[in-house]
């Protein structure tokens, strides 16, 4: 093996045991227990080690913030695989609030200001675009036109988002938030296809 891929290897691994450690002390004791000295000392590196593969502590959050999002979109994808397209959008529902209760902390830096609004968008953007994709595809399925696809998606992220806030907080547990959820995005679509019959255009059944 060349000696720059052995080396690009080995960096790569370093820079994986980083982000498992940092995983690992992010969801055990949360963010205040997360520095840089802390995974040094947990990967038995010095500390410049760690920096050579994140500047500082916000680029390490912000690596466990899209961490967290592909485990979020790869849940999303697999709902996306249910045949029956109401279905599909209640077990986004329900995947969505459950990942929050499973793994809290990470869902908190996830959302958190301690991080970039424009990078925190940037990596949940995945994630964003097949719920709008199954949002687009539901519309179609029952004659609803969305006057604007964008919005309709920000309004049941926001919706799933303020219902796993209330299991985050300890207001409600994580199997009543998933119902909640559930409930809340039936009630929603309800209202749009209730609007389109409204405005004379016959959703179907």
């Amino acid at each position: 093996m060349p000696t720059s891929t052995r080396r690009a290897r080995e960096r790569a691994n370093t820079r994986e045991r980083i982000i498992e450690a940092a995983l690992h002390v992010l969801e055990t004791e949360g963010i205040a227990a997360l520095t840089i000295r802390r995974i040094a000392t947990d990967v038995e590196y010095s500390a410049p080690v760690v920096y050579q593969h994140f500047a500082n502590k916000d680029a390490l959050l912000l690596e466990l913030v899209a961490h967290g999002h592909h485990l979020m979109l790869t849940e999303f994808r697999r709902a996306a695989q249910e045949p029956d397209t109401d279905q599909r959008m209640m077990r986004i529902a329900s995947e969505y609030v459950q990942f929050a209760g499973e793994h809290p902390h990470l869902y908190q830096v996830m959302n958190d200001p301690v991080v970039d609004a424009d990078e925190r968008r940037r990596v949940a953007e995945p994630a964003i675009d097949v719920l709008k994709e199954l949002l687009t595809t539901w519309s179609a399925a029952h004659d609803v036109v969305l006057a604007d696809t964008d919005q309709a998606c920000e309004i049941l992220w926001g919706t799933l988002y303020g219902i796993a806030s209330l299991s985050y907080l300890g207001s409600a547990g994580n199997d009543r938030a998933r119902h909640l959820a559930e409930q809340a995005l039936r009630a929603i679509l309800l209202g749009w296809r209730t609007e389109a019959l409204a405005n004379g255009r016959p959703a179907s059944s």
